[in-house]
């Protein structure tokens, strides 16, 4: 086949959408397809040049809706080449764009929402709620609508997306979705990560690998990690990714009006073998969202044989907790105190058993070798 995905950007710091964009696509390529990325960013921008498939940069765009006057005449130009478009992400000019181009041609187009319909914005940012009302029926509505078909990554995912907009209309489907196998030689990627964070190798390391957002829960994460902290003086929290929004300095000044200053640990954005090494110096990836999708990260935890403890509010939860692969709680000051209370009280062979666990759920349910090839054939069978 030859398909298309579009994006806003192929900025790495984007997270999943993009991180599955480029693992699907280099697999694909290696059956024999052939796969391009059409995004918004300007042919200048740093991260084009390491990005490993064909990329067509169709900016510079304006304004974070991302309009660039070069999109919809390519991809009508273009539009004959592939067999499918798939895109990923709503709200920006990326899906519309897509719309406007070939909702009235023979190329089929399909849409991952990527978790950006949950109900959950609506309350959080209820005056931005009232800006996408008043888009949604020019714009959003029609995208998903006249879409071949809207691609959800789990059934929690399809139930909450018809929960914040009207009228709603699409052909809802639900797809595998996940992440490469990680890197398994644990030892070596461990001691690179000690390497370059010695002060930690001797530390209980409880590991949160994600944007530096509200959203994510790290407030809640840094309160209920000081009040069992004193538990145990070898207990360290890692707190790595990237802050877009100058959100850290405030979590900051929370350690420290916690006493925990000492015990957390700022990272950075990890890539790479740093990033293997974070998960397996790891005793257990934490993930105390509010709101999430999918989370590439806990299916990467779950990859290197790490337990993984997360909110009811991450939309795997149900997997998780069905296998035995982690612990799962809501997503308040309760909820995380009890994630990691939970941890904490188990037994080792307790322990070396949810590794076990983590490991195996993550072979069946999500190994991008499974997410490519079912999704080809899905676009074979509706295209």
């Amino acid at each position: 086949m030859k398909i298309l995905q579009v994006i806003h950007s192929a900025n790495p710091a984007g997270g999943g959408p993009i991180e599955s964009a480029q693992q699907i696509g280099m697999i694909l390529q290696g059956l024999g397809h052939m796969v391009e990325v059409a995004s918004l960013d300007s042919p200048g921008a740093p991260w084009v040049s390491k990005f490993p498939l064909k990329l067509n940069m169709l900016g510079p765009s304006y304004s974070k809706y991302g309009y660039s006057p070069r999109f919809v005449p390519w991809l009508i130009a273009n539009s004959k080449k592939y067999d499918a478009v798939v895109v990923r992400g709503v709200w920006q000019y990326s899906s519309f764009g897509v719309w406007r181009a070939l909702h009235k041609t023979g190329t089929p187009y399909f849409v991952y929402p990527h978790g950006m319909l949950d109900p959950w914005f609506k309350y959080k940012y209820p005056l931005k709620h009232l800006r996408k009302i008043l888009y949604w029926f020019w714009g959003e509505y029609r995208v998903l609508r006249d879409a071949k078909a809207v691609l959800f990554t789990s059934e929690q995912e399809r139930i909450l997306a018809n929960k914040s907009f009207r009228p709603y209309k699409c052909n809802e489907v639900v797809v595998k979705y996940g992440t490469a196998l990680p890197p398994q030689d644990q030892d070596a990627k461990r001691a690179i990560f000690f390497k370059e964070f010695p002060d930690l190798a001797d530390k209980r390391i409880f590991l949160f690998l994600g944007r530096i957002h509200p959203k994510k829960g790290c407030d809640l994460l840094i309160k209920a990690f000081a009040q069992i902290a004193r538990e145990d003086s070898s207990l360290h929290l890692v707190i790595a990714g990237p802050d877009q929004i100058g959100w850290q300095k405030k979590l900051q000044r929370l350690c420290e009006k916690l006493g925990v200053s000492d015990k957390v640990s700022w990272p950075a954005m990890l890539s790479g073998d740093l990033k293997w090494g974070a998960f397996y110096a790891a005793e257990a990836f934490i993930l105390p969202s509010h709101q999430e999708n999918f989370g590439i990260a806990v299916a990467e935890a779950l990859g290197c044989g790490v337990p993984v403890l997360i909110t009811n509010k991450v939309n795997i939860w149900r997997e998780i907790e069905a296998d035995g692969a982690g612990l799962v709680a809501n997503d308040n000051l309760e909820g995380i105190i009890i994630l990691l209370k939970g941890w904490l009280a188990l037994q080792q062979s307790k322990r070396q058993d949810m590794q076990k666990k983590s490991k195996s759920c993550f072979i069946e349910r999500f190994e991008i070798h499974k997410t490519a090839q079912s999704l080809v054939e899905m676009l074979r069978a509706m295209g």
